[in-house]
C-alpha cells in the first residue's frame, strides 16, 4: 500500500508475549449505551473536547505508544510479534520467530473491539434520523438486506471513530487512533483528477466509494452531539470513513462488522493467507496462523478477490500485483440472474498469457444473442443442463460476432489506458508531483491492467486474421 510523506516511529517491543492466550484474564465485555455509566475501564473516561490527533496527510504515526496502550489494555500477542516497516511508511504485522500452522498469533479484548452493533447500540438512540437518511438514500433501495446491514454498520463505525476523536487524549481508543495512516488512495479519498487517470471500470468503482462517502456526510449532519467542526471537516470525515474502509473485517459468526485494534496491522497476500480471525462468546478476538510462518515473514490475510485488483484500490487504496488472472472489466448493465448464471463476473477473467476464461465466451455469447431471445434461451438452457455439445454448437455459430464484440471490448480499454498514460505524464509534469500524490499508484495499476490486457487483445487479433 502506498502511503506518501508520513513519518512512522518504530518501536520494536513485544506485547505480554505468550504461546497460548488465556481469555478469562482479559476485560469483561459490556456494552454500554452514551446516557449510562458503568464499571469497565473503558469507560470511565472523562468525555473531553480537545483534539490532539493531527489527520494531516505528513503527520506521523505513532506506533510507539501502541504497545504500551495495548499492554496496559489486555492485547496478547505470540513471542515473535512486532509491528514493521520497510519504508517507513506502511507498518505492517511479521513475526520473529517460527510459527507453526494454527497457533495463536494474537488476543484482543472484547472492550476493544469496535463494532457497528456496539456503536449503533451506544450512538444510535441520538443518530434515528442519520440512520433514516441511509435508509431512504437511492442506493438502498437497490441494495439486498445484508448490504444494507453492512453499510449501516460501517456508518455507525465512522460515527464512533469520530466520537473518540472529538474526545481527543480523554478517549480510551486515542493511542490506537494516533497510530493509524493519515494518507489514503482509496476511492473516497480520490480527487477529480484521480478519476479522471482511471479507465471507466476503475474509475466507477472508486466513484462509487466517493459517493457512498458523501451520503455518510450527509447523514452525519443529523447528529446532534458531532460538533459543527467535525461534521463540516471534508479531510476529517473522510479520513474516518477511510479508517473503517480500509480496516474493518467481518465477524465470520454474526456477520458484525468489526475494528480491531492490533488485529488490523495484517496486510493483504491475493488468494493465500497466513491468518485468520475468529471471536469467542464473549467476543474476544483471537488470530491463528492457517499454515506453518517461517521467521521474518509477514503475517497476512485476504481482504479480496485478488483477480479484480480496481475494486481492491477504490476500497483500500492498494494495488494486487500477484494474480496471473484479472477481471476482464466487462459490465452488463442491469444484470439478469441468467447473466450471473453464465459466470459473471467473477468468472469473466483475462490471464497474463493471453488466455480467456469460458466464463467471458458464453457471458458475451448470452448478451449476443439478446437480438434472438429463442436462440439465447436454447443456449442458456444447454448451459444450465451441462449440454456441452449443443452449446458448443451454438459459439461455432456466433464466433464471428462474439469475437468482434470481445475485440471492440478490448481495443477500446486498450486504447484508453495508453491515452491515461500519456495525458497523466502531460498533467503532472505541468502541474507538479507533489499535487497529485496518488499518481504513480494509479499509473501502476494502469499498466498492470494494460499488461494484462495486451496479449489478450494479440490473441483475439490471431483469431480474426
Amino acid at each position: 500500500m502506498i502511503h506518501h510523506h508520513i513519518v512512522v516511529t518504530i518501536c520494536c517491543i513485544l506485547i505480554g508475549p505468550a504461546t497460548s492466550f488465556q481469555p478469562s484474564h482479559l476485560i469483561k465485555s459490556s456494552t454500554t449505551r452514551r446516557t449510562t455509566t458503568t464499571n469497565t475501564e473503558l469507560s470511565q473516561s472523562s468525555f473531553s473536547t480537545s483534539t490532539t490527533i493531527d489527520i494531516t496527510e505528513s503527520a506521523p504515526r505513532d506506533i510507539a505508544s501502541l504497545y504500551e496502550w495495548g499492554a496496559n489494555y489486555g492485547i496478547q500477542t505470540c513471542d515473535g510479534f512486532e509491528l514493521t516497516s520497510d519504508d517507513g511508511v506502511d507498518v505492517y504485522a511479521m513475526t520473529h520467530h517460527p510459527l507453526p500452522a494454527h497457533s495463536p498469533i494474537i488476543c484482543v479484548p472484547s472492550d476493544l473491539v469496535l463494532t457497528g452493533s456496539k456503536a449503533r447500540e451506544e450512538l444510535g438512540g441520538d443518530a434515528f434520523r442519520a440512520e433514516q437518511i441511509l435508509l431512504n438514500s437511492h442506493d438502498a433501495s437497490s441494495e439486498h438486506m445484508a448490504e444494507i446491514s453492512e453499510r449501516i454498520s460501517q456508518f455507525y463505525l465512522v460515527l464512533k471513530v469520530l466520537a473518540e476523536y472529538e474526545r481527543g487524549v480523554s478517549s480510551p481508543w486515542y493511542p490506537w487512533l494516533n497510530s493509524l495512516p493519515r494518507f489514503y488512495c482509496n476511492g473516497a479519498s480520490m480527487t477529480d483528477f484521480c478519476f479522471g487517470c482511471l479507465p471507466p471500470y476503475a474509475a466507477e468503482l472508486a466513484l462509487a466509494e466517493k459517493k457512498r462517502l458523501n451520503q455518510f456526510v450527509e447523514a452525519l449532519k443529523e447528529v446532534p452531539f458531532l460538533s459543527q467542526g467535525s461534521k463540516g471537516d471534508v479531510d476529517l470525515t473522510t479520513w474516518a470513513y477511510s479508517v473503517v474502509q480500509t480496516r474493518c473485517s467481518e465477524n465470520p459468526d454474526d456477520g458484525d462488522v468489526c475494528l480491531v485494534p492490533m488485529a488490523d496491522f495484517f496486510n493483504h497476500q491475493g488468494a493465500e493467507t497466513d491468518v485468520y480471525l475468529s471471536y469467542d462468546d464473549d467476543g474476544n478476538c483471537f488470530a491463528y496462523t492457517t499454515q506453518d510462518v517461517p521467521a521474518g515473514q509477514p503475517l497476512r490475510v485476504c481482504c479480496g478477490d485478488p483477480t479484480n485488483p480496481s475494486k481492491l484500490l477504490a476500497k483500500y487504496g492498494f494495488l494486487d500485483e500477484s494474480s496471473s488472472a484479472t477481471f476482464a472489466k466487462y459490465i452488463v448493465s442491469n444484470p439478469t440472474p441468467e447473466i450471473f448464471d453464465m459466470g459473471y463476473p467473477a468468472g469473466m477473467l483475462f490471464y497474463q498469457d493471453g488466455s480467456i476464461s469460458q466464463e467471458v465466451w458464453d457471458t458475451i455469447l448470452y448478451k449476443e444473442l439478446d437480438k434472438n431471445p429463442q436462440e439465447q434461451q436454447a443456449f442458456y438452457n444447454a448451459h444450465m443442463m451441462g449440454d456441452n455439445e449443443t452449446k458448443q454448437s451454438y459459439h461455432n455459430q456466433y464466433f464471428p460476432q462474439t469475437l468482434a464484440a470481445l475485440q471492440k471490448h478490448v481495443d477500446f480499454l486498450v486504447n484508453e489506458l495508453e491515452e491515461l498514460g500519456e495525458n497523466s505524464w502531460r498533467r503532472t509534469f505541468r502541474k507538479g508531483d507533489e499535487r497529485h500524490p496518488r499518481l504513480p499508484l494509479l499509473m501502476r495499476h494502469n499498466e498492470f491492467v494494460k499488461d494484462t490486457f495486451e496479449p489478450v487483445q494479440q490473441n483475439l487479433d490471431s483469431m480474426s486474421s
